[in-house]
This record gives C-alpha cells, structure tokens and sequence, in this order.
C-alpha cells in the first residue's frame, strides 16, 4: 500500500503541474504576446473559468502526503518553511491579480496588476522548479528526520545546501522556460487573429528553449544524485517514460510546425508528466533524501502511516478522484474551443 501511495501522490503532482502549469505559461508570456486591452482580457478570459479548479490537485497533492506519509508532511512543511510562506504570498497575489483587475477601468490600476500577474506566475514557475532540484539533490535531514535549509550558503549542492544552489536554480529556469512553451501552446490553442501569431512565434522560440533546458538538467543530474538512476539500472523499461517524453517533445515541436496546434498542446502535456513520473520514478522509494546521512531519509515505508489507515484510505480516495476527474472534464468541455470575451473571467 505504502507504494500505491506514492503512485497516488506522483499522479497528483504531475497532474497540477500539467494542468496550472499552462496557467503560469500564460502569465509568463503574457506582456509579450497581448498588447492591446482586447489583447490582454482575451488571454486572461481563456484561463479565467479553469486557473482556479487547476489548484485543486496541488491541494490534493498536499492532502494525499499528509495523509499517507505524516512524516514526511512534517518535516517537509517545516524544513522548506520560508518557502512555502513565498509560494502561499505568490499564489495570493495570483489570484488577486486575476480576481481584480478588472474592478477598476483604471491603466495605471490594470498594468498593476497584470505586473504582479506576471511576476507571481514568473516566480511560482520558478519556485516550484527549484523544489524539485531540492527533492532530487536532497535535504540535511537530521537522526529525528527533521531539516532546516536557508535560501542560500555558497551555491554549491554539499551536505549543508542552501534551498539555491546551481542545481536547484537550473531546474528552477528549466520548470521556467517549459511551462512557459506549455501556456503558450495552450493560448495559441484558445486564441485568434495577432495574439494566435504572436503566441505560434514564442512557443516556438520556447520549444527549442525547452529542448536546451532539458538536456542541461538530464546532464546535471547524475553529477548530483547519482542515485536517481538506480532503480532505472534495475529496471531498464522504465527507461522508456523519459525517452517517450522527450521524443513526444520533439513531436511538440513538429506539431508546431505544421500549426497541429491541439496535438502540440498535448504533447506538451505529456512531455511534462512523463518527466515528472520519470523523476518520481527514479527517488522511489525515498521521499526526501538526507544529504547527511542516507541513513537518515524518508522513504515511503518509514515515513507512512499505519498499513489499515492506508487501505481504507484508498476507497474514500477513489470516490473524490473520480468527482474531480469528473468536475474537470465537464469544466473543459463547457470551455472548449477559441475564448470570447463574454466567457466567464
């Protein structure tokens, strides 16, 4: 069960990354793509009705981990304690930014907040890429299974990191530049007229971006965690989840170029979560790797809750799963095609 937990989890994860991974694209590419008034309410309208039933599978995410793995829950929460106090302020302002720019018919009220928009979506990419670095290079967990970590020591991935190193700012510019590619995929697929073009145009420049960004953090990787590669040694056909991603990437790509826009947006799609499968995949079974002793990691068996809490726990899972799976689709049905402005904001 401790292992089906973990699938859980992972499932959840890549599941908001995928779906408000576009979100922050969006908001990234923003200034560059929408320079007019109808410009910019058409690019915010196409996320309006979704950003914030996106957010549900990180708080699903959040609850999943509390619940299957408490310990982990604990010293996560209070390792990356400064952290999570700058995403929860950046999620806010987000929302702010979404919710009231269009409460005052103000400029100077509406460039506010399309700035902090943009900022905040910047930011949580980056964010977000950087915890995964920490994930994979590991954190100074002490014999009590607890950590602290500050923002930064000396830049360098050691026993005593700081949450900003070279490795964890890598992944944070390559989480970056790929949800960027992925929001512009998915407002080339929900736009018209000169924001279509203009959205065709970056997401190509960010593909091949993307392509770059990858190569240098499948490099990085083993330098730091040589680890991570471990469990694809003894199972070689889980080699196929990265290949596939990045071969669906290229296809991404090729898409693009034949203005397939929705088979672009889909690729892209599934080049994010098979990466992030792939990286799961490859921490399995630790959940946070102790950079001081790894003696001294959680791992799904020591980290989660009692066998019978975990077996019923699956029944009441399946049934909100479903009632989110369900909600989401009919959400992206009513929603479909090209963004008017009289769509819900």
């Amino acid at each position: 069960m401790e292992t089906a937990w973990f699938i859980i989890l992972t499932v959840m994860l890549a599941m908001y990354v995928v779906l408000d991974g576009f979100d922050f694209g969006v908001g990234m590419v923003y200034p560059f793509v929408a320079r007019t008034e109808t410009e910019r309410r058409t690019a915010l309208t196409s996320i309006g009705p979704v950003w914030n039933a996106n957010e549900v599978w990180l708080i699903a995410a959040a609850a999943v981990l509390f619940f299957a793995y408490p310990k982990a829950y604990a010293a996560g929460f209070s390792g990356f304690y400064l952290a999570l106090i700058l995403v929860l302020w950046l999620l806010i302002f987000r929302g702010l930014a979404l919710e009231l720019r269009a409460q005052v018919d103000h400029v100077l009220w509406k460039q506010a907040w399309d700035t902090a928009f943009t900022t905040s979506s910047v930011l949580l990419a980056m964010v977000f890429g950087t915890a995964l670095g920490n994930l994979i290079r590991g954190v100074p967990l002490n014999r009590e299974g607890y950590f602290f970590v500050p923002f930064w020591t000396d830049f360098r991935p050691g026993s005593d990191p700081g949450i900003l190193d070279w490795f964890t700012i890598l992944f944070g510019l390559t989480s970056v530049v790929i949800l960027a590619f992925h929001g512009a995929n998915y407002l080339v697929v929900k736009t018209e007229g000169v924001l279509y073009q203009r959205a065709v145009s970056i997401a190509w420049i960010l593909g091949w971006a993307s392509v770059g960004c990858t190569a240098l953090t499948v490099m990085a990787v083993p330098m730091v965690q040589p680890n991570l590669s471990l469990n694809f040694s003894r199972h070689p056909v889980v080699y196929l989840a990265p290949v596939i991603g990045v071969i669906v990437l290229g296809y991404s790509l090729y898409f693009r170029l034949c203005r397939r826009d929705i088979s672009a947006f889909l690729a892209s799609c599934i080049f994010i979560f098979l990466m992030l499968v792939s990286v799961m995949f490859g921490m399995y079974p630790y959940i946070l790797v102790s950079t001081t002793d790894l003696a001294f990691s959680l791992t799904v068996f020591n980290a989660a809750t009692d066998s019978y809490g975990l077996a019923s726990g699956i029944v009441w899972f399946a049934g909100g799963f479903l009632l989110i799976l369900a909600y989401q689709i009919y959400l992206y049905f009513q929603f479909r095609g090209k963004t008017r402005l009289d769509d819900a904001h």
